[in-house]
């Protein structure tokens, strides 16, 4: 790690990644890591604080989220947060127990030691946001509270051990002065500088693929999406010539995709670009498989294939060996693909993470690991890339096979690269699209009797799906205009044989994921 951090042990909230962000949001570097990350991982990051994050369970059971207790001797500035602040008071000495009150949504904060550096600039009255059962009842030997509710300690500290903790969440918008109690721990007591800036990532990525690679040659998965492509071009600024993209039709991709990506990327990029057609290899490997997990993994094991086999067809001679496959991975894919969250669990593989097999020939250069979509768009215009390019609304890795619900099937894909053609377009033409996370069409293994022309019909069913996002974990659906659903629906039925009935998705996430497997 070439830069300073916040470390932020993860017991399973549902709010972790927004700590994370909020710390962004103020030029910190800042990473989440299981609670069950070992010391020489946390110390890997080089923290200049420590915070522990809110979680679901409760501290004193028998199962409880583990984490090794040397954490709180690291001398680090530490701050807990909700199951955090109990954590630390359990395993200092104090006592916590199920509260007869509980404390979920806003809450009246009283600060009583506004002396408190992590208190600076904010009223002794706080609106907070609140989510616990479970209460401190006595604080750890040298604690003192620092801010409490009607019902609660809401905050406790001991600075000569530079420990601090609150019971809300600062993290969230609800938290009014979340984010300047957050500030002031960032940089009032860790003293952390704001230089973790898209040009400090830059540079430094650059120079560590430029170390990592050597004088080796590497080979890019590229899509045409944003996070493939800002991946491509940072690698490119760091190897040049030595990487060569590979733009790999699965099969599963939308309506003359393979075409426009090409031209796209060769003529605005200026990248070296590969285009393999691969889509009957793919199509195959998917014929008869129904379950989503199966589904990624399948797909993520032939990208693989495809790309050791383009890797010794392109490179055959020995000093022109390519030993590195570059991927657009971000953090939301690898948080989503493995328990990395302390005890929460894996809610999908991302085929470019979990659907990895364990035997790759390739070694992996994932430059924007840790970035979230909205990092990495900032990512793409500092280093001058287009903003058509940019602007694309995500489009998951295995492509509309995540959007044809049961068995992948050629006919299956062709009906869906025509309606999700019409719902982009009809989107575009609304002046929408560069306002909503994702939109998009998914074929339901439905189908239901219609009527045409006094015929009737028996055929599948078309979801529409609209999302606002900020970076993809969270997502609330989009309140289409009627006269644009209408026109979506009228265009789909009527251009599209095989589809008579088009529905609306209006699930937010959580509970539901953005796509539908």
């Amino acid at each position: 790690m070439d830069t300073s951090s916040i470390v932020i042990l993860d017991f399973g909230s549902q709010y972790t990644q927004l700590i994370a962000r909020r710390i962004r949001e103020q030029n910190v570097f800042s990473v989440v890591l299981p609670c069950t990350a070992s010391i020489e991982e946390i110390q890997a990051y080089k923290p200049l604080g420590l915070i522990l994050s809110g979680g679901p369970c409760s501290v004193y059971d028998a199962d409880a989220p583990p984490a090794d207790p040397k954490v709180l001797e690291l001398g680090l500035p530490t701050l807990g947060i909700c199951y955090g602040l109990q954590y630390i008071t359990h395993h200092l000495g104090g006592k916590v127990v199920k509260s007869d009150k509980h404390e979920y949504g806003h809450a009246e904060v009283s600060v009583v030691d506004q002396e408190l550096p992590l208190f600076a600039d904010m009223t002794a009255d706080l609106t907070v946001w609140m989510s616990h059962g479970d209460s401190a009842i006595e604080l750890p030997p040298g604690f003192h509270l620092t801010a409490k509710t009607d019902n609660a300690v809401a905050g406790i500290a001991n600075p000569e051990r530079r420990i601090w903790a609150v019971q809300f969440h600062p993290e969230v918008h609800h938290t009014r002065q979340g984010a300047t109690l957050l500030r002031n721990f960032v940089f009032n007591l860790c003293h952390a500088k704001a230089d973790w800036t898209p040009k400090h990532f830059i540079e430094t990525t650059v120079a560590a693929i430029r170390e990592k690679v050597g004088n080796g040659r590497a080979i890019c998965a590229l899509s045409g999406g944003v996070d493939s492509s800002v991946a491509a071009v940072l690698v490119h600024k760091a190897i040049g010539d030595r990487l060569t993209c590979v733009f790999v039709d699965n099969g599963v991709l939308r309506k003359n995709e393979f075409f426009k990506v090409q031209e796209n990327l060769r003529s605005k990029l200026g990248l070296n670009l590969v285009a393999v057609d691969a889509s009957g290899r793919f199509l195959s490997k998917l014929a008869g498989v129904t379950d989503p997990e199966t589904k990624r993994k399948t797909i993520g094991r032939e990208f693989i294939e495809v790309f050791d086999d383009e890797a010794s067809r392109i490179f055959k001679e020995g000093t022109d060996e390519v030993a590195w496959l570059v991927q657009g991975t971000l953090y939301p894919d690898v948080i989503e693909s493995s328990s990395v969250k302390g005890p929460s669990q894996t809610i999908k593989s991302h085929h470019n993470v979990g659907g990895l097999p364990e035997d790759m020939k390739l070694k992996l250069i994932e430059p924007l690991r840790d970035l979230f979509k909205d990092e990495v768009r900032r990512i793409g215009r500092d280093l001058g890339m287009p903003s058509d390019i940019l602007e694309r609304q995500p489009f998951p890795g295995p492509g509309l096979a995540v959007r044809i619900l049961g068995e992948v099937t050629p006919e299956r894909v062709a009906l869906l690269q025509e309606a999700d053609d019409i719902v982009v377009t009809e989107i575009k033409k609304a002046g929408l699209y560069q306002q909503i996370w994702q939109s998009f069409a998914v074929l339901l293994p439905v189908k239901s009797v219609g009527v045409m022309g006094d015929q009737r019909t028996y055929a599948y069913t078309c979801a529409i799906r609209a999302v606002h996002s900020e970076d993809g974990m969270t997502a609330d659906w989009v309140p289409l205009p009627y006269e644009v659903l209408k026109t979506i629906s009228s265009r789909i039925v009527n251009e599209i044989s095989g589809i008579n009935r088009v529905v609306y998705d209006i699930t937010s996430k959580p509970p539901g994921t953005i796509e539908w497997e």
